[in-house]
């Protein structure tokens, strides 16, 4: 197949494109390019639009899941990424568990079927390729007697519903003698959670989709896009400096998709003087929420299976997770941002030290022996969501990925995702089956 660079660029260095990683590599070369590198790269190509078969937009987990199975297909596949590395945006601030599909509805839900499907999918392709995981289990653990009675049968119906059979009840004994330092009235166990060294799994789906010859353009930010309507259809974007017109684009961009979207999709709306429209279709933003990350420090880990409290609004709960190292750490809380920030480069990535008070608080629900001044502020990610506590109209804060295709806006070649949060690395691989579903049906 023809090589899916754009023209004047070749396959051996820049900071714009690079060829994909090795799967034995560990970095990223991004040294900048000489000022006369770079003046003639721009000088080819903002001469006219160069012709790209794929283009995924944005590397993280489920950027990098849809590439690998758009060029295992045979496609043309250029990943854009505006950072200078992969994976450095949600996919890289999140708790690594591998979710059993225990959550999520109606059982017909992107999230439910991604999820359980995935699970499978990312275990083999963890034991394929060598990706370190664990197996660890989970107890979802009741810290009171309504949440026993009340919700814990709700959650295995909900569980079953969507095809995880495998979880167990369990008395507060019976917790006690799994893990004896936590305190609780029963729990649930889940034998299919796990944990994963996502830059691990993220470099091997990087290297499966370049032994398929996709291409990885870094520091390459899309900086606007719009539909062709003439006699050669496709989607033209502009991505760091150049002009690229795609027969298909995929719309990973994380925490920036809606941007993206809205500037592809900016001809579908009325309100704007545009000349197209899909009847019920509606463009859709995203707010965002903080999630705020504790490690353990000073004291022994006490856990030898993940621990998580019933659910919350907006969240799965203050959980403790350990990692493959062993060191544990408790988080995600939910933190909601103003819904007036629109720009996710506004946002504080550091994790917020007032909320250590609260930490202590829901930690101490389910384990009483932790010691004041152990816990530490460690990280924070931005969740992508579709809905806003604020904003009355904006749709549930449990909302379900969005993943629009053809047959939603009318754009052929166009697959638009917008609030992939967790399980989002649990459901990567199953989101770039159904992705390259979507578009052989849409070429069929």
């Amino acid at each position: 197949p023809k090589s899916p660079l754009p023209a004047g660029v070749d396959h051996q260095s820049d900071n714009a494109l690079l060829p994909l990683l090795p799967r034995d590599s560990g970095s990223v070369n991004t040294q900048p390019l000489s000022k006369s590198r770079t003046k003639n790269i721009n000088m080819v190509t903002t001469s006219a639009a160069n012709r790209v078969q794929t283009a995924i937009i944005g590397t993280g987990a489920i950027g990098l899941a849809v590439a690998r199975a758009l060029a295992n297909s045979g496609r043309e596949t250029l990943l854009l990424e505006r950072s200078s590395a992969i994976g450095t945006g949600t996919s890289s601030r999140n708790s690594e568990v591998i979710h059993a599909g225990i959550y999520y509805s109606p059982p017909e839900s992107y999230k439910a079927r991604f999820c359980v499907q995935g699970k499978k999918l990312i275990y083999k392709f963890c034991n394929d390729h060598g990706v370190p995981y664990k197996n660890c289990g989970k107890i979802l653990v009741a810290t009171n007697p309504e949440q026993f009675e009340k919700d814990l049968p709700g959650i295995i119906d909900r569980a079953s519903n969507n095809g995880v059979k495998d979880l167990k009840l369990l008395s507060a004994e019976d917790v006690k003698f799994l893990e004896p330092n936590v305190d609780s009235c029963g729990g649930i166990y889940s034998p299919s959670t796990g944990i994963v060294d996502s830059h691990a799994f993220m470099l091997a789906m990087l290297g499966d989709a370049e032994n398929s010859g996709a291409v990885l353009a870094v520091n390459c930010p899309v900086e606007g896009g719009s539909i062709s309507n003439g006699t050669d259809r496709g989607i033209l974007l502009k991505a760091g400096g150049m002009e690229l017109f795609c027969d298909e684009v995929v719309n990973c961009g994380g925490l920036f998709a809606d941007k993206i979207a809205n500037m592809i999709l900016s001809e579908l709306d009325d309100s704007k003087g545009g000349s197209r429209k899909v009847k019920g279709y509606q463009k859709r933003r995203q707010y965002y929420a903080k999630g705020n990350y504790y490690k353990l420090e000073n004291q022994k880990s006490p856990f030898t299976h993940l621990i998580y409290p019933v659910p919350t609004s907006g969240g799965l709960g203050v959980h403790a997770t350990i990692d493959l190292s062993g060191s544990t750490k408790f988080g995600p809380d939910v933190q909601w941002i103003d819904p007036q920030i629109i720009d996710p480069e506004e946002i504080d990535l550091n994790p917020d030290p007032s909320r250590a008070k609260d930490f202590y608080s829901e930690v101490r629900k389910y384990w009483p022996g932790i010691e004041d001044g152990n816990l530490v502020p460690d990280y924070a990610g931005i969740r992508p969501k579709l809905g806003h506590p604020d904003i009355a109209e904006s749709g549930s804060l449990k909302a379900d990925f969005c993943i629009d295709g053809p047959m939603n806006h009318g754009v052929r070649g166009f697959v638009n995702l917008l609030g992939i949060e967790s399980p989002g690395l649990t459901s990567s691989l199953a989101i770039g089956e159904y992705v390259r579903n979507i578009l052989d049906i849409c070429d069929s």
